[in-house]
């Protein structure tokens, strides 16, 4: 086919068509078919040639040129596209380095072949400019709510026709056991836009929390307007979820707002989220007060929050425990994932339990450490006294203010308890010595000789053994199996080191072997700091 025989307003014709039907730009298609010529033009005349093509955009005539570049002598490759300064005296007056030169060319015959290369030139162009449009218009939805229409489901995954383009809801974005059918309408939440080099740019989500913090903003007024705040979202889709929420409108009850008369607004979003039951808690500042709401319908007793470890400890009726928990571990869950916090819960009588272990745990110590009869141990232990280093190191006037203590006895136990201190850590020296541990690691400062005692026996001997340790491995804490929370026991647990104190010493100890810049860790805390400051 020779491109002079075609119908050139039909080109035109064809390029605006195919713009119209997937929304570009037509200077974009007619671009594509001068690119398709252009090569159809190199295979005819040769790889080696600068052929180029130029369509006029009133008329549709197809323009067929060669150009050629001046360049240095030296640099001469390519004779087909490129001449020196001298050659192109022959074509221009004064030629420069960088000037072009354009001959215009005979139009080519399109074989069978050159004709389907062509097509598949325009198809691509068209495919990115497409793809490019459809990430320009959608790429500031994220984090937003669409409309659309089901086209078809692949492998549990669901494509929506969304007006401009197309979307798609993966398997685990749906809502239980979803189905769909072809021209299905859905609402959905728009969770990413990226761009790929193939399939759907437009990720879906039916189960992301802030689809139904979204749903809540279009039935409630006083959300979309800023008088009420959805600070919280926890979900089990379709199931159960809890939401925080709270009023800077004094006059407004934030549960009564997103309630609704008769319960039409969160009516209207347990309906579009397959009946998922919503329990709307007002938010509070203070954890303990947040978490007591959280954990409704269940009566709490007591809280004890852990700020350093991240966990919290509620203490419920006996009664209460099942409701608590709820089914499957539903409720407490939801309120953990609600609150940020990992939350164990204790029954009244297993609070008292552990209390009356600890107890006797600690009377038992002091019994034996300091030589005391069981009363006067009971007495320390009620009055707060949790360790004997406590006895040792605290205040005078703090054993002074204890009924019937007065100031002889309070220095015999202070020096009975550092008595019994020093001669736990000389044989836990000893010991240490013994397991082969190095004198780097025996005089850190911030590891007595017990704790030096405890490492070795886990093989940690010296201070790049030491370093080595990741903080949790110290100073323990939880992970989650299997949907299953576990108890990681640390190796200074029991000497009650926290996670900040672990992450110190390791770092220190970093340091100390050089393994660390000390200006340049100051200069990424600061770093840090400074992001932290401006999220919030």
């Amino acid at each position: 086919m020779a491109i002079t025989s075609a119908n050139q307003l039909e080109l035109l014709q064809t390029a605006e068509a195919v713009a119209r039907e997937k929304m570009i730009d037509p200077g974009l298609v007619i671009e594509a078919m001068e690119e398709s010529l252009a090569r159809a033009a190199k295979s005819r005349y040769g790889a080696e040639m600068d052929i180029r093509v130029s369509i006029d955009r009133k008329t549709g005539r197809a323009t067929f040129t060669r150009v050629r570049t001046v360049v240095e002598e030296e640099e001469l490759e390519n004779y087909q596209a490129e001449l020196t300064v001298e050659q192109a005296k022959q074509y221009l007056d004064d030629p420069k380095i960088g000037d072009t030169i354009v001959d215009e060319v005979p139009p080519v015959e399109m074989g069978r072949i050159a004709a389907q290369s062509a097509k598949q030139v325009i198809l691509q162009k068209v495919r990115e400019a497409e793809r490019d449009r459809q990430y320009e218009e959608f790429k500031d939805r994220a984090g937003t709510i669409i409309n659309g229409v089901v086209k078809r489901e692949e492998y549990g995954n669901v494509i929506v026709d969304v007006g401009a383009g197309e979307a798609i809801l993966r398997r685990n974005e749906k809502i239980g056991r979803e189905s769909y059918r072809p021209n299905d309408r859905i609402r959905c939440y728009v969770k990413d836009v990226r761009r790929e080099a193939r399939g759907p740019q437009i990720f879906l989500s039916r189960t992301d929390p802030q689809f139904m913090a979204e749903l809540f903003k279009m039935e409630v007024p006083e959300i979309y307007d800023g008088i009420i705040e959805i600070k919280a979202v926890a979900r089990d889709p379709g199931s159960r979820a809890k939401i925080g929420v709270i009023s800077y409108d004094n006059s407004i009850d934030p549960v009564g707002a997103c309630v609704g008369m008769r319960g039409s607004r969160v009516q209207a979003v347990v309906n579009e989220l397959q009946g998922e039951k919503i329990d709307i808690i007002p938010w509070n500042e203070d954890q303990a007060t947040f978490l007591v709401n959280a954990l409704q319908p269940a009566e709490v007793s007591k809280v004890v929050i852990d700020e350093e470890g991240g966990k919290i400890e509620v203490v419920v009726p006996d009664e209460q425990l099942s409701l608590a928990i709820g089914r499957r571990g539903q409720n407490v869950r939801l309120a953990s994932q609600l609150t940020g916090l990992d939350i164990d819960i204790l029954t009244e009588a297993e609070e008292s339990e552990r209390r009356q272990a600890e107890f006797a745990e600690r009377t038992k110590l002091f019994m034996e450490a300091l030589d005391l009869d069981e009363f006067f141990a009971q007495l320390l232990v009620a009055e707060g006294f949790t360790s004997l280093e406590e006895v040792a190191y605290v205040e005078l006037d703090e054993l002074l203010s204890i009924e019937g203590v007065d100031e002889g006895t309070a220095e015999e136990l202070q020096a009975r308890a550092r008595d019994f201190i020093e001669e736990q850590n000389r044989k836990a020296l000893a010991t240490a010595r013994e397991l082969g541990v190095e004198d780097s690691l025996i005089g850190f400062d911030g590891l007595t000789p017990q704790m030096v005692e405890a490492l070795a026996k886990d093989g940690i001997k010296t201070l790049e053994d030491f370093a080595t340790c990741a903080d949790w491995e110290l100073a323990g804490g939880w992970t989650t199996v299997n949907g299953e929370r576990v108890k990681d026991e640390g190796l200074l647990e029991k000497f009650d080191v926290s996670l900040e104190e672990a992450q110190h010493l390791v770092m220190t100890a970093r340091i100390q072997l050089g393994w660390v810049d000390p200006a340049e860790l100051e200069a990424e805390e600061a770093a840090d700091d400074g992001e932290e400051e401006a999220e919030a």
